[in-house]
C-alpha cells in the first residue's frame, strides 16, 4: 500500500533542503500557449538544476505560487521535472525581477 503522507513529507523535505541550503540561484521566465508567464527559481543538485520556487502569472492576472511550503493546489503543483535551458524556452531573468512577482 501507498503511504502519501510519507511521500509527501519526504518530497517537502528534499524541497526545503535544496531551498534552504542553495549557495547558487538561478531565475527564469517562459511563457505559454495560453498568456500565461511562468518564473522559477532554480538550484542545481546534482547535475540537473530543479525548481525550488515557481509562480505562473496567468493570462487573467491570477498569480499561483508553489515551493516547499505549499506543493500543489487545485490549480498546479511545483514542478518535480528538471529545468533544461538549452531545451525549454525559458529565458535567464534577474533574482529581483523572480522576487518582484514572487512578492506580489
Amino acid at each position: 500500500m501507498v503511504d502519501l503522507e510519507r511521500i509527501k513529507a519526504e518530497t517537502v523535505a528534499y524541497f526545503r533542503a535544496l531551498d534552504e541550503n542553495a549557495t547558487l540561484r538561478h531565475h527564469f521566465r517562459g511563457a505559454d500557449e495560453d498568456g500565461g508567464v511562468w518564473y522559477f527559481q532554480a538550484v542545481p543538485d546534482g547535475g540537473a538544476l530543479i525548481a525550488v520556487k515557481q509562480a505562473e502569472l496567468t493570462s487573467a492576472g491570477q498569480l499561483h505560487r508553489y515551493s516547499w511550503e505549499h506543493l500543489e493546489d487545485d490549480h498546479g503543483f511545483l514542478t518535480d521535472q528538471a529545468l533544461v535551458p538549452e531545451e525549454d524556452p525559458l529565458e535567464p531573468i534577474s533574482a529581483e525581477d523572480f522576487q518582484r512577482v514572487w512578492s506580489r
